[in-house]
């Protein structure tokens, strides 16, 4: 029990590592919370213009999630594996050191599925890229691929229980996208190449 609340620990602090506010405060510009949704995910960072710095921050996100996982695996099952990946999903979206008010967890999820699995990932990449390249909204292409994991993981092999668990990050994810839903419902998302804030 002890070895279990010491590795969902060690997800969350990796998790809560604020990378796009971090890389933003590097580069010597303004809080990135001030700015656009005040969220401190790639997404907002992009909109500084810096795209090196939106890269990196995304990249970092989905690293946050991946290394978590990769690093439980060698000690515990696929499953306990995945619980750290919630861990530090969560850290990631409430990260204690910015009273708990994080990024919406999308970048994270990611990197949470490619330690998991392989085709669980990639099927979130496609359906994302699909999406975006349709609709041109990032919000809804995150949201149908998000909701497209469950049902990869439910098909996989032996996967039904992580089946489960991607359905309470889902969950989240969708919370998380209230205000962007909303603003879908009322046509007034911003789409993918537009820079109105």
């Amino acid at each position: 029990m002890a070895d279990i609340v010491i590795f969902i620990l060690m997800g969350y602090l990796i998790g809560s590592f604020p990378s796009g506010l971090v890389y933003t405060r590097l580069a010597g510009m303004e809080d990135i919370r001030s700015i656009g949704s005040g969220n401190i995910g790639a997404t907002n960072v992009l909109r500084t213009g810096n795209i090196k710095i939106a890269i990196a921050t995304l990249l970092t996100d989905m690293l946050k999630g991946a290394l978590a996982v990769l690093i439980a695996k060698q000690f515990l099952s696929d499953t306990g594996a995945a619980f750290i990946g919630v861990a530090a999903f969560l850290g990631h979206i409430y990260p204690v050191w910015l009273n708990f008010k994080g990024g919406k967890g999308v970048a994270t999820y990611i990197g949470v599925l490619a330690g998991l699995s392989f085709i669980a990932v990639t099927g979130f990449i496609l359906i994302w890229l699909i999406m975006a390249a349709l609709l041109r909204y990032s919000s809804l292409a995150a949201l149908t691929a998000s909701l497209a994991v469950p049902v990869i993981f439910y098909l996989l092999p032996d996967m039904q229980t992580i089946a489960l668990i991607s359905l309470v990050m889902t969950f989240i994810v969708f919370f998380k996208h209230l205000e962007n839903i909303q603003r879908l419902w009322k046509g007034e998302e911003t789409k993918i190449g537009n820079t109105k804030k």
